[in-house]
């Protein structure tokens, strides 16, 4: 009687026979089974798209088959199959050592039983059970680490965890939420934090996309506050590098801004939104701006030459008695009054708005124009006035001493050198050339706007 073999080729030898040759047929059978239990060996499957059958040879060593361990190698171009036949029952450690991003697929020759693929990425090393379990249609199974418990302290050098990822939290020593962590779908953003050298501040970034700006947000729940420091000192608040520090709301969007510049005397500017005003404790805060001077016409008093009547009280019927200053109707007259503005002047133009009345039924316009200059400490007075700037003339409203009030002038530039130690004279004069009212025109006073650009006149 012959022998017969085994699936990975072990040859069992008949009663009697191989006389002569047993021991040596013996030792083969050893050395198989020692390949069986921990041999390892390299199957090349270098190449495109392909099946590689792997074979049992009766009586060798030589199968790759009869390792317990398989390398596969080489440079792939395509997806590979690699094939064993039907009646092979044995475990398996496969490795996969190929290069190039394709999927490795161990199965049976034939029959549609399960089988085990290495995914393009994947290069590790897989235990998997040929089970010989249907003879048609048998099984690769993957039999897969399982679960490892490890129990004390322990050390995981240079390895990537890939699975499983972070749940919905992280717990602190004892087990309770110490961050909790929420997924987006298609999220392209994400924090980064690094650490820092002695003598450094570790940092916490917005990273990503290919957006170029990506906020950081901090969310308070509910009315609660952001807080910031340690609670044991003064926390500050500040910019890395020489660049300005803003305060806005909404992202920007329809805010106000408090803006704190960088340099050596940068200012904190303050600008509120639209019609808004700064305001401290609830109460609006006096801000650095447009200002008003009110100049009665009392204050004033004619030129010498071509000069308006001098100041008359007039009593009305009912209510205040008025002091003006009579413009004729018939020539220029003018009248004169000095100002030293505050501190706080930012030494520009200015702009006016006339006060005046007319005892007069006559419904014409009267022009009032208003020069400027400024006269410095040991600087001469006689010196000439600024180009008269005129508003729109004003047009009398025809019932006899009503209030009639000009529209804001457009910017005065004052002659000389404004600066807020100087005194500054000016002319207001009717230009009956730019007007038509058939009657004296009664100077009331005049309104002076000016700008400040100091918070006060220190």
């Amino acid at each position: 009687m012959a022998s017969t073999y085994t699936g990975l080729g072990v040859e069992l030898q008949a009663t009697g026979e191989n006389a002569g040759t047993w021991g040596t047929k013996t030792n083969t059978n050893l050395q198989i089974l020692e390949q069986i239990a921990g041999g390892f060996t390299q199957q090349s499957i270098a190449g495109g798209a392909q099946t590689t059958t792997l074979s049992v040879s009766d009586g060798s060593t030589g199968a790759t088959l009869a390792h317990r361990m398989i390398e596969f190698t080489g440079t792939i171009t395509g997806n590979q199959v690699v094939t064993i036949p039907l009646d092979v029952q044995t475990f398996y450690f496969l490795k996969n050592s190929t290069s190039g991003a394709y999927t490795v697929q161990f199965k049976y020759v034939s029959g549609s039983g399960d089988s085990f693929t290495f995914a393009t990425t994947d290069k590790g090393t897989k235990i998997v059970f040929a089970s010989a379990n249907d003879g048609t249609n048998p099984d690769i199974i993957d039999i897969g680490m399982g679960d490892v418990t490890l129990t004390g302290t322990q050390t995981l050098t240079n390895k990537t965890l890939t699975s499983p990822k972070i749940g919905t939290s992280i717990l602190d020593t004892n087990g309770n939420e110490l961050i909790k962590v929420t997924a987006t779908g298609s999220a392209t953003n994400e924090l980064t934090i690094a650490n820092a050298a002695n003598g450094s501040a570790p940092t916490i970034s917005a990273t990503g996309s290919s957006d170029s700006n990506v906020n950081i947000n901090i969310a308070p729940k509910g009315t609660g506050e952001t807080v910031i420091g340690t609670g044991a000192a003064a926390a500050t608040l500040t910019t890395s590098g020489t660049h300005d520090l803003v305060l806005d709301t909404n992202s920007g969007t329809n805010s106000g801004s408090i803006t704190i510049t960088d340099g050596a005397d940068g200012n904190i500017n303050i600008a509120p939104n639209g019609n808004g005003v700064v305001q401290a404790g609830g109460s609006a805060v006096k801000v650095a701006g447009k200002e008003t001077i009110w100049v009665p016409a009392v204050a004033m008093y004619p030129n010498t030459t071509n000069g308006c009547a001098g100041i008359a009280q007039v009593e009305l019927s009912n209510g205040p008695e008025i002091k003006t200053l009579d413009f004729d109707k018939s020539s220029d007259e003018s009248a004169q009054f000095a100002v030293a503005f505050p501190k706080s002047w930012n030494e520009g133009t200015i702009t006016f708005q006339a006060f005046f009345t007319a005892d007069s039924t006559d419904t014409g316009t009267v022009s009032w124009s208003l020069a400027g200059v400024a006269i410095a400490d040991n600087d001469s007075i006689n010196t000439a006035f600024g180009t008269g700037v005129a508003p729109t003339a004003k047009a009398h409203s025809g019932t006899a001493n009503d209030l009639d009030v000009t529209a804001e002038s457009g910017a005065v530039t004052i002659a000389g050198s404004p600066s807020t130690d100087e005194e500054v004279y000016f002319q207001i004069t009717r230009d009956v050339s730019a007007d038509d009212l058939d009657a004296d025109a009664k100077l009331l006073g005049v309104k002076l706007f000016f700008t400040t650009d100091a918070a006060n006149d220190a």
